[in-house]
């Protein structure tokens, strides 16, 4: 939403996973929010504070909101919930509808489809996002070397 929380985590487990499977440059990640609330902000400090101690740099990420570029730039648009599904539904160009998903869809278990906002919460919060992230990530990079030969 705000792109200070989950996808910042998100993007900072992926990109790892990215590296450690030899595929970075091939393999590109970014995140974005459906909502302007805090571009150009670094993420929250407990999201940082958690990545870090599953070693995830993401202190140097910075908040931006979706473009209609975005859309046409990447292979897959992965929404954390469905309210922000919805959102990217609204902006997203109609020969891009396909790239449309919840993040979660790549999760073993098929009863987890939305990654909670842990913004209100505690630093438990941060810690379930980061195990639920890892897990659809590690699926996640599984499905594009298939698609996509690598």
């Amino acid at each position: 939403m705000g792109n200070i929380c989950r996808s910042p985590m998100a993007e900072g487990a992926f990109t790892r996973l990215v590296g450690d499977a030899g595929l970075t440059g091939r393999i590109v990640a970014d995140s974005a929010g459906t909502h302007g609330y805090h571009v150009g902000e670094p993420p929250d400090t407990r999201a940082q504070r958690a990545a870090e101690r599953r070693g995830y740099a993401i202190g140097d990420q910075r908040g931006r909101q979706v473009t209609p570029a975005d859309f046409g730039a990447f292979d897959y648009v992965l929404a954390m919930d469905e309210a922000n599904l919805r959102a990217l539904k609204q902006l997203c160009p109609p020969q891009h509808a396909q790239k449309l998903q919840l993040f979660m869809e790549f999760h073993a278990d098929p009863a987890m489809r939305e990654v909670p906002d842990p913004y209100y919460g505690g630093n438990d919060g941060f810690e379930r996002v980061l195990d639920m992230v890892e897990h659809a990530s590690h699926r996640l990079l599984r499905h594009l070397r298939e698609r996509f030969g690598l």
